[in-house]
Formats: C-alpha cells, structure tokens, sequence
C-alpha cells in the first residue's frame, strides 16, 4: 500500500486499442480472384496480347531518373513514319500513339524504329472475318501456328556499362591533374585580357 497522503495513479487503460488496429485477411481471395480476372480477359482477347498494345523505350523525367529507360505512353507519329506504319493502322494492330511526344535524340528514334520493325516482324494479323481475308492479313499457316502471348513482349532491357581496363603507364603516374586544372582554369580566366593584348600589339606592328 502507498504510505502517506499521494495521489491515487491513474491507469489508461481506456484506449479502444482494438478500433484503431487493421486486419488484412482478404489478400489470399484477392489474389485468386485477380488470377481468374486475367484468365477471362485473356480469353476475351484472343489472340491478342495480354499485357496490352506494344509501347516505346523512353528515359524517366527529370535528373534524378534520366538515365533509366521505362515504358512510354505510345510512340510518335515520326517513328511511325520511320518504320512505315501509318498512324491510324498502329492503334488497330497493337500499337500505342502518342501525338504529343517529340523526338529529341536520333538514338532514341532509332531504338524506337528498330522496335516497330521486329513488332511487325513477328505480328500476325487475323482477318475480321474468316471468309474475307484482306491485304495485311496473315497467311493461313501462320493463323494455326498463332499462340496467345500471356508474358511482357519485347521486355525493356536496361544495358550496363562495360568497364575498360588500362594499364597504369609512368606517363600516367607523373601527370597531376589538379595542377593541370588549375592552370586551364587560369587560362580561361584570362583569355579576354590576353586576345586584347594581343590585338593591341598587332596594331603597333601595323604602326
């Protein structure tokens, strides 16, 4: 027993703990019913791909993220002239557009291009109707060998940087690069003065 005149402790034990703490026990059924939502659409879709319409390789905004290369909206309409699709043909053969991308590298554009080429490489195209086959259209052989692809087509491939290997020379070992940047560093603070010099001096020897 507590001796002498304190205040009774107070216990908090009034907190409906059990209000606040979030059970998670959904996710097995989740996790079925998305596996059976794939089945469906696949079936749905016949044949065409699961993962939806082919997309370009584009860099990730800002500096942080430029040199990652993800999947884009869709590719432009120069690409698609570049590979000799016309741009209201692309939508209907799996073919993402993006009208307001631009350019901005000649690499790029050529991924890209080398992209559509391989796409329409190994595209088969089934007709609407089975009886009236039209120019475009895939040959009979290759509509009964056709196969519904249920993984990511032409996946994007990050390359890594290969790494060259030098053998250190003497030549190597005896050049110092601070000096050497703080003497180009001088060179570039006074290059004005010196071309000013100069031209003054050309004028006395005219004189």
């Amino acid at each position: 027993m507590v001796k002498h005149n304190n205040v009774i402790p107070s216990s908090h034990f009034r907190k409906h703990w059990q209000n606040y703490v979030k059970t998670w026990f959904n996710q097995p059924a989740r996790k079925t019913r998305r596996r059976t939502a794939r089945q469906k659409k696949a079936v749905k879709i016949f044949p065409r791909p699961t993962t939806g319409p082919l997309r370009p390789i584009v860099h990730g905004q800002t500096l942080k993220y430029n040199m990652k290369v993800r999947a884009g909206r869709g590719f432009t309409l120069e690409e698609l002239k570049s590979a000799g699709i016309p741009k209201k043909l692309a939508p209907t053969i799996g073919i993402s557009v993006d009208h307001r991308r631009k350019n901005r590298s000649l690499e790029g554009l050529q991924a890209n291009v080398q992209r559509l080429k391989t796409y329409k490489a190994k595209l088969v195209v089934f007709p609407r109707r089975a009886k009236h086959i039209k120019a475009g259209d895939s040959s009979a052989e290759e509509l009964a060998n056709a196969t519904q692809l249920q993984a990511p087509y032409l996946p994007i491939a990050r390359e890594k940087p290969t790494v060259e290997l030098v053998k250190i020379t003497d030549e190597l070992k005896s050049f110092k690069a601070y000096d050497k940047l703080r003497v180009e560093r001088m060179n570039q603070r006074h290059v004005g003065a010196r071309l000013k010099k100069a031209a003054e001096a050309e004028k006395e020897e005219k004189k």
